[in-house]
């Protein structure tokens, strides 16, 4: 079972540290897991000066193994908790989120990694779903998201056949982000978290509100989400338009990556 050290939740700067801390499982997750991360996600999404999320695994070997399957019994009632089994996977985030990874994401840890905006990984990093093999589905978004990220035929070939694939499959094939060499995936994921943050924030939480809420709409009513949300925010644009024709941001400067 877990102890409340299971997750951790730190802040460094703008940014918020969730960390899995189960390194004997793999940072499998229980139940108890399951409730300290959904506790992690809301004081992230409470906190205004926590402007992006970062999701993590302890230790380095795995950023996190899925559901703990000798531990299925702590569940519980999460199961069918409307935030999700594994935390908070059936709730979507306010704020950018990302996943720094290294070493084995699997399972529902790879669901945990879908559910960010963006996942940076090492090298020696692997990722798939095995859990094909025990019969255990998808119950923590990972049937929607896969292939809203690599596309139906690529979400299909890993979903059907539990295949697990290396770093550098899973960049080619759009899944992450970015490869950071061993041992830099935090790092890496902290600063591109402080990019994001040094950004004017409402414009670009009202561009990824309409990228993320536009997916499942027809393409007039995307563009009308976009059009929608556009003179909320034109006070900052204009604001932002006057920076640039004073000569800030020329040439990338400034640039959140």
């Amino acid at each position: 079972m877990s102890t409340p050290e299971a997750v951790r939740y730190e802040r460094k700067g703008a940014a918020a540290v969730l960390s899995i801390d189960r390194q004997a499982r793999r940072n499998a997750v229980d139940g108890p897991t399951a409730a300290a991360l959904q506790e992690g996600f809301e004081q992230f999404e409470a906190e205004a000066d926590a402007r992006v999320l970062v999701l993590t695994g302890a230790g380095g070997v795995s950023f996190c193994a899925g559901a703990d399957l000798k531990a299925v019994d702590s569940f519980g009632d999460r199961l069918m908790a409307p935030e999700g089994p594994m935390g908070f996977t059936r709730l979507t985030p306010s704020k950018p989120t990302i996943a720094a990874i290294s070493g084995y994401c699997l399972a529902g840890g790879l669901e945990l990694a879908l559910w960010c905006d963006l996942r940076i990984a090492t090298e020696g990093s692997t990722l798939g779903f095995p859990e094909r093999r025990w019969g255990v589905p998808l119950i923590d978004g990972g049937t929607q998201r896969m292939a809203r990220v690599v596309g139906l035929g690529r979400a299909l070939d890993l979903i059907l056949t539990g295949r697990m694939i290396d770093a550098r499959e899973a960049l080619a094939m759009g899944l992450l982000t970015e490869i950071v060499p061993e041992g830099h995936h935090l790092e890496r994921a902290l600063a591109l978290a402080q990019g994001l943050a040094n950004f004017p924030q409402r414009t670009m939480l009202a561009d990824r509100r309409a990228a993320i809420e536009g997916l499942g709409m027809t393409l007039a009513e995307g563009l009308a989400l976009e059009a929608q949300t556009g003179p909320e925010v034109f006070a900052d644009a204009a604001v932002g338009a006057a920076r640039f024709a004073g000569g800030e941001g020329r040439g990338g400067a400034g640039a959140g990556a």
